[in-house]
């Protein structure tokens, strides 16, 4: 399984203490033909994604199984300092982040998304 990893300093609570992480995961599925140019698109997308205020982390995966002919299946887990930065991210940058890939790409890949805690 390939995946890579973009790590940023991790960060606390203005309060010094520790909040707790959440996961957003956004899995993408791409025609094929677009691989090589998506990836490298992927790769600045999420640095900057990381340089927003709350994401201390990224790694991107490709999924191999099942396997989906014609098609690249990336999953990319965003780890964030706690829900309050997951919510800020969605009300002031969400929109503008989604519409750069959209306005590259078209209709050629498709994302969904969903977000984890630790239990």
């Amino acid at each position: 399984m390939e995946h890579a990893d973009l790590e940023h300093p991790a960060a606390e609570r203005a309060d010094g203490e520790r909040a707790a992480p959440v996961i957003y995961e956004v899995n993408l599925d791409v025609d094929a033909a677009l691989a090589a140019e998506y990836r490298v698109w992927l790769r600045a997308h999420v640095a900057q994604m990381l340089a927003l205020p709350g994401f201390v982390s990224a790694r991107i995966f490709e999924v191999v199984d099942p396997p989906t002919p014609g098609r690249l299946c990336l999953c990319v887990h965003y780890r964030l300092r706690d829900a309050a930065a997951l919510q800020d991210y969605f009300d002031h940058h969400a929109a503008r982040m989604r519409a750069d890939g959209t306005a590259r790409f078209g209709s050629r890949f498709t994302a969904s998304r969903r977000v984890l805690r630790a239990s």
